[in-house]
Order: structure tokens, then C-alpha cells, then sequence
């Protein structure tokens, strides 16, 4: 039963990260179209990022007490809107109102921990946050196939389809899902457990944590279909299938990272992720050539990230009590999604002011070596 329910909260987690970065891997075709400057395709692109950040918050807390199972299928019934009516946007100010409420299906990560959780001893939490957060590969779904379908059937039959799979989704989390038996509803009231979980260390701790590292994986996956077509010339599908690529060497580590938590600690492989992100940072500031090393360094450093996204929340698990985990993970996955919201939009300022990317590399580098050094200092070895 539990292996049924965490294959099929993976599989919801999938699908609304699909529907979260539609607008991403159509980056170059809204510019060219809409004739948008960097800095404009960047908010577009970063747009979804808010709504799904701080959205997590009050879905934690509602996940906390409705539970996993509703909670999925109202997010996956909900996210057909915006879905659709980004398919039918032709204006720049439309696709950053419907962009805005695309961030809705985002916020599903808030849900999939704690159902997952529940249904898992606190020794195998770090393996079922694991294996629950590879449905990020959904950003990698996206990347390969929506730039395909939008080129074969169009952009509103693509987002027509894509509406129709969230409302399959929802109906079988409905009809096959379950709610763990060790699962309770919180009764208490939303602002007072909110302010709770924000007087817990651990959950300003795992924020910054997960801001760096699950930040960083949003921030390249919605982004680097853009950088890739301004940087090395690639074709908007091109682009999507390299993106694709990043997005599955992070969806392999996730797992990984939650895995290898439970045997060596969530602090070493953090400390693995940040270092390795670093280094990788560094080495793409000199732009180097395609595929060897720009390519390796890419899905080095998807791997990292992935790696420390999935050790932040076993960590969580480790740290906070099973009945504050929706509202801390709320917490802490909006500081994630905030983490991807910001670099996309600096990226675009840096590439506006110098025609290249090697400052926004270094200030990545600079942040994952303060994470490398908290992470040391603030844990303990």
C-alpha cells in the first residue's frame, strides 16, 4: 500500500511540474514572437516560480489538515485553468497574468512530503523524500516534449492535452491514493501553527539550504533553454532536449541524495552538493566550449543540486516532528522556489548590461560556497 501511494504521489508531483514549466522551454519562441528583451523573457520565465514559492505555504498548512490525497487532486483540478489559458495567450501582459497562477501547480511539493512521510518510519523518510522529489523530472517531461508537441499540434492543443492529464491525475489520486493510516488531521488553527514552525532553528535552517540547492535546479531548469539559445546559437527544441538532459541527472541524484542520507547523514551530502555545485559554477563562468566540458559541467551540476535537494529533506524528516512536517515543508519549499525565482531574473539583468553570463555564474559559485560553509559550521561534521 505504501509503495502504491508513494509511486502515485511521484506520479502527480510529475505531472503538475509539468504544467509548472510550460512557459520555460517556449522561452525563444514568446521572444522572437512578442519581440521580448532578455530581461522581459526572464520575468516571463521566472513568473510561475513566485506564485508556485510562496504558494507552498498555505498548501503545506491545508495539506497538513485535509490531507495528501484531496489535497492533490484539488491542486491537479485547479491547475487546468491557468494551463489552459496560457495556451491561449497572445500578449505579453496575458502570459504573465495566466503565468502568474501557472505557479499554482508548483505548489504540489508542499503536498507530497508529508503524505509520503506518513507512510514511511523515520529510518526510510530519507529514501521516500527521495524518491517523491525525482517527480521533478517533470521540468525534464517538459523540456523535451513541449517544444516537440507545440511544433506538431500547436500551442493550445499542446496545453489542451496537457489540461487533460492533470484531470486524469486528479481523478486517480481521488480513486487510488490513500491517506496514511498514521496520518491526523491538525486541528489547530493555520496562522498559530505557522508561527510555530517558524520559531523551529531547523526550518529557517533547511530553508537556506533548499533555497541554494532545490533553487538552483528551478532556476536552470526554467532558465536554461534560454541561456543555451543566447550563449551557444542551439534550435528552441535543441535547447529543450539538453535542458531535458540537466533536468534527469538531478531527478537520478534526488533519490540519491535522500538514499545515501539515511546511511551516511543528510550533512555530508550536503556538503558534497554544495561543494561540487561550486566547483561546477566556477567552471561555467569561462564559458567553455560545447559538448566537453560545458555540457559535463551541466549535468554535474544538475547532479549536485539534485543530490543536496534530496539530503535538505531528509534533514527535515530528522529534525522536525512528523506533525509539523506539511507546514515546515511549506515553509521551506517556498524559500526553494524563491531560490529559483530571483537567479533568472539576474541572469537577464547580467546578460542585458554584458552580453554574458560569467557574473551571475560567480555569484552562484559565491552563494553554494556560504552554503558549503554553513552547512560544515552550522552542523557539525
Amino acid at each position: 500500500m505504501r509503495v502504491r501511494n508513494l509511486v502515485l504521489a511521484t506520479a502527480a508531483f510529475a505531472i503538475t511540474f509539468w504544467a509548472w514549466n510550460l512557459i520555460g522551454p517556449l522561452s525563444g519562441s514568446y521572444s522572437k514572437a512578442l519581440h521580448l528583451s532578455p530581461t522581459e523573457t526572464s520575468m516571463l520565465v521566472a513568473i510561475p516560480v513566485l506564485v508556485g514559492s510562496l504558494g507552498r505555504i498555505p498548501v503545506g498548512m491545508l495539506a497538513d489538515k485535509f490531507g495528501g490525497r484531496l489535497m492533490f487532486a484539488i491542486i491537479c483540478f485547479v491547475s487546468i485553468v491557468p494551463v489552459l489559458f496560457v495556451g491561449w495567450s497572445d500578449s505579453y501582459a496575458s502570459l504573465l497574468l495566466w503565468g502568474f497562477l501557472l505557479g499554482i501547480p508548483g505548489t504540489s511539493f508542499a503536498i507530497g512530503i508529508p503524505f509520503v512521510n506518513a507512510w514511511y518510519e523515520p529510518a526510510r523518510r530519507g529514501f521516500a523524500t527521495g524518491v517523491f522529489g525525482a517527480g521533478m523530472g517533470g521540468t525534464a517531461l517538459s523540456a523535451f516534449f513541449t517544444p516537440r508537441l507545440v511544433e506538431s499540434l500547436g500551442r493550445s492543443t499542446t496545453h489542451l492535452i496537457m489540461g487533460a492529464a492533470l484531470a486524469v491525475m486528479g481523478v486517480i489520486m481521488l480513486l487510488a491514493s490513500r491517506n496514511s493510516p498514521a496520518w491526523q488531521p491538525s486541528t489547530e488553527p493555520a496562522l498559530p501553527r505557522m508561527k510555530d514552525a517558524m520559531k523551529i532553528k531547523a526550518t529557517w535552517q533547511c530553508a537556506f539550504l533548499y533555497a541554494v540547492s532545490f533553487g538552483g535546479f528551478v532556476a536552470f531548469s526554467t532558465y536554461l533553454p534560454t541561456l543555451l539559445q543566447n550563449v551557444y546559437e542551439f534550435a528552441q527544441t535543441e535547447a529543450g532536449l539538453r535542458t531535458a538532459g540537466f533536468s534527469i541527472a538531478a531527478v537520478i541524484a534526488r533519490p540519491l541524495g535522500g538514499i545515501s542520507s539515511d546511511r551516511v547523514g543528510p550533512i555530508r551530502v550536503l556538503a558534497i552538493s554544495f561543494a561540487g555545485a561550486l566547483a561546477m559554477a566556477v567552471v561555467l563562468a569561462f564559458k567553455p566550449p560545447l559538448e566537453i566540458p560545458a555540457g559535463v559541467s551541466f549535468v554535474l551540476m544538475a547532479f549536485f543540486l539534485g543530490l543536496g535537494a534530496g539530503g535538505v529533506f531528509a534533514l527535515v524528516a530528522k529534525l522536525v516532528e512528523a506533525s509539523r512536517v506539511g507546514t515546515v515543508t511549506g515553509l521551506v519549499g517556498a524559500a526553494g522556489g524563491l531560490g529559483g525565482y530571483f537567479p533568472p531574473l539576474v541572469m537577464g539583468a547580467v546578460y542585458t548590461a554584458t552580453g554574458a553570463y560569467t557574473i551571475g555564474y560567480l555569484l552562484l559559485a559565491l552563494t553554494a560556497l556560504i552554503a558549503l560553509l554553513y552547512t560544515l559550521r552550522g552542523f557539525g561534521k
